[in-house]
């Protein structure tokens, strides 16, 4: 029973043993001890930066896992349709968090950069490590942020893989290293942020001046862009990639009716909406479908990328079209299919909560003119609280299933 404590403490040992030190000819350049002169670098400062870029960290991480959830949902989620605007709400705080993340990260790193040239660069294996683990967190961390900027620009060619997929996963490894990493380093946060006196009146100013600095980047980053999704602060958003009032029939357009390869398919006077259910089956062409009542709904299109905007849709109350073969609306899923033949989302499932809302509809015109072909031509998915990605464009066939 002695000889596993007796290990277990040798290893320890070795774990926390001093590694023999480099040559000191090479402790030249950044490596010198006068490396880095700036007085604003502290352990306060590192600390105040650390805490805001947490704060934005944990509100972009909760927002962009429930858009995940929404786009990808487990048999557990029950995403309602009202308020009509709070997936609106939820990615554009994600948006506008992550752009703002955009000086606070740098200036959080501009902060703690010289610790890369501490001497020796390794004391301990237990070191090693450590330094090892801030590597996974600043390289998951800008990953996450620079992935994010070019997601919200709508430039995929640096990236080699699906974004969102990778979005998604770095996303916890960014949660869990810094997670260690606050674990780590919370008695030295504590101890920073707490009373100081031995800090001079113009360190004070100073580091309250970059801080102060880093706070308006961020502010003007969040005011000149926010306008892509709160409509009174669209004149201000000078560096939103997208206006919401800008593209076919005053709404924007991510992927046109060219791009995905249905131009012809929609335009086409052959032109039948197919839905089934598990006892009956009807095909419906534009003039049936013009010939159903009719009903209106101001609701959003929310984009992913953080963009918003309000149309005016009209058309046929998705839960009628449930009712004509013959299911109760209030109890039913609809698979929605769009005439693409290819795409990731090519197909989306509406939930009973959505298909029961008088507001969901199968709309066929947008501000009172038939639809754009690049807005989903001849008839699209328009419904409350969705995301722009799930509102399936140029539909071709509703299958309609019974809840269970």
């Amino acid at each position: 029973m002695t000889g596993r404590p007796t290990a277990l403490r040798r290893l320890a040992r070795r774990w926390s043993a001093p590694l023999p030190a480099p040559p000191g000819a090479l402790r030249r350049g950044p490596l010198r001890p006068d490396g880095f002169p700036s007085p604003l670098r502290s352990t306060r400062l590192t600390s105040q930066l650390g805490v805001a870029l947490g704060v934005a960290f944990a509100v972009c991480f909760l927002t962009g896992l429930l858009s995940h959830l929404i786009q990808h949902p487990p048999g557990w989620l029950r995403w309602p349709s009202r308020p009509v605007g709070l997936y609106r709400f939820t990615q554009g705080l994600h948006v506008a968090t992550g752009l703002a993340t955009v000086p606070l990260l740098g200036a959080k790193l501009w902060s703690v950069y010289h610790h890369l040239f501490r001497w020796p660069p390794v004391r301990s294996l237990a070191h090693a490590l450590e330094r090892a683990s801030i590597a996974v967190l600043v390289a998951a961390a800008l990953f996450q942020v620079i992935g994010g900027v070019l997601n919200v620009a709508r430039w995929y060619a640096p990236m080699p893989f699906f974004f969102t997929a990778g979005h998604y996963r770095v996303a916890w490894l960014s949660v869990g290293a810094l997670l260690v990493h606050v674990g780590v380093q919370l008695p030295a946060v504590r101890a920073a942020l707490g009373p100081t006196t031995a800090e001079s009146a113009r360190e004070r100013l100073s580091r309250r001046g970059l801080l102060g600095g880093v706070a308006a980047a961020a502010g003007l980053v969040t005011l000149t862009t926010v306008g892509q999704t709160v409509r009174p602060l669209s004149a201000l958003a000078v560096l939103a990639p997208r206006r919401p009032d800008v593209g076919p029939q005053g709404l924007p357009v991510n992927r046109t009716a060219d791009r995905a390869g249905v131009r012809a398919q929609a335009l086409d006077p052959a032109y039948r909406l197919v839905v089934e259910g598990p006892l009956r089956r009807t095909e419906l062409d534009l003039a049936a479908l013009r010939a159903l009542p009719q009903h209106t709904a101001e609701l959003p299109i929310a984009c992913v990328e953080g963009w918003s905007a309000t149309g005016r849709w009209t058309g046929v109350r998705l839960r009628d079209l449930v009712a004509l073969v013959g299911v109760d609306p209030d109890r039913a899923t609809v698979l929605v299919e769009s005439l693409e033949t290819a795409g990731r989302y090519r197909t989306s499932t509406v939930g009973a909560a959505h298909v029961r809302d008088p507001l969901t509809l199968i709309a066929l015109r947008l501000g009172g003119a038939p639809l754009h072909p690049d807005h989903g031509y001849p008839a699209r998915l328009i419904a409350p609280n969705r995301p722009g990605v799930l509102q399936t464009k140029w539909v071709g066939r509703l299958t309609v299933r019974e809840a269970s």
